[in-house]
């Protein structure tokens, strides 16, 4: 069923002329006062950057990769990478703007995601990194099928392009989620 959030929504691939946007859009969401505003904020975690243009000029340029960009009445609202790397896709740099966040949104950006992945390059699962503290966002990712592997990373302290860590004991979970069966829409979009 369609609602109201995802009626007008406009999913295409990320170009050289967004990055300026996606970046804000990024920093929005995860970064300073603004942040705050919606629930995925990082702020109290993280200062600092969370992206720059050339991060995510990358993430556009990279024949493996896709930036997926979501626009409604012509303003870019969110934004996921999908990454096709052998039997699994990796997601990442998903951001959906703080005044928008609580509305569904993000459920319908992930599954047009997975849909992607699934459908572009026949993987079979959906891999992602997540900070481990961030409690409330993987019992969000959890609720959308994925499962903690209990396998992390340390976060790559000392690098500024990630940002200023607040804490000495921060590092990602690889989270992951079966991509099994027939893709199928939820929702009705413009490709």
């Amino acid at each position: 069923m369609e609602s109201a959030t995802d009626a007008a929504l406009t999913f295409r691939d990320a170009t050289d002329a967004d990055v300026d946007a996606l970046v804000a859009l990024i920093e929005s969401a995860y970064r300073g006062d603004s942040s705050r505003a919606g629930w995925t904020t990082e702020a109290d975690l993280l200062q600092g950057q969370r992206t720059d243009p050339e991060g995510v000029r990358e993430v556009v340029k990279s024949p493996d990769s896709r930036l997926l960009t979501v626009e409604r009445e012509g303003r870019i609202v969110a934004c996921c990478q999908i990454e096709h790397r052998g039997a699994y896709a990796y997601f990442g740099m998903f951001a959906v703007s703080p005044a928008l966040q609580g509305a569904g949104l993000g459920k319908t950006i992930i599954a047009e995601a997975e849909r992607r992945a699934r459908e572009t390059w026949g993987v079979g699962e959906m891999h992602m990194t997540v900070i481990s503290l961030r409690e409330d966002l993987i019992a969000w990712y959890e609720r959308r099928g994925y499962r903690r592997t209990g396998r992390t990373t340390p976060f790559p302290y000392g690098d500024e392009r990630f940002g200023i860590p607040q804490r000495d004991d921060l590092r990602f979970e690889l989270l992951v989620k079966e991509l099994t069966g027939p893709s199928r829409r939820d929702v009705s979009v413009t490709r």
